[in-house]
């Protein structure tokens, strides 16, 4: 049974940081491309970055690319995303999903149940 877990999520003041985890199980981690997705209230699912198997090539949105990184352990089955400078569009439902963006963004069978990025002074 595949499982991913997020969890580092919270509420922050724009400009702030926060490092999600998502914790993997249940398939074999290293072999799968990997993504995080986000969905704000009443708006659909905005693919936001991908990693590929190895780690050695990622993919952001144009407007986290300058303040996101992804990243990932496959020693520890673990998919990381690092938010810095924060903004309140920011402020969604953040899943981790399993493969590429195209079938991350439309298989939400593929995702976890997600953790909250509040961004709000």
């Amino acid at each position: 049974q595949v499982q991913l877990v997020e969890s580092g999520g919270g509420m922050v003041q724009p400009g702030g940081s926060l490092r999600l985890s998502c914790a993997a199980s249940g398939f074999s981690f290293s072999t799968y491309e990997m993504s995080w997705v986000r969905q704000a209230p009443r708006k659909g699912p905005e693919w936001v970055s991908s990693i590929s198997t190895d780690g050695r090539t990622t993919y952001y949105r144009e407007s986290v690319q300058d303040r996101f990184t992804i990243s990932r352990d496959n020693a520890k089955n673990t998919l990381y995303l690092q938010l810095d400078s924060l903004k309140p569009e920011d402020t969604a439902l953040y899943y981790c999903a399993r493969g590429s963006r195209t079938i991350a963004t439309v298989d939400r069978g593929s995702w976890g149940q997600g953790t909250q990025v509040t961004v709000s002074s």
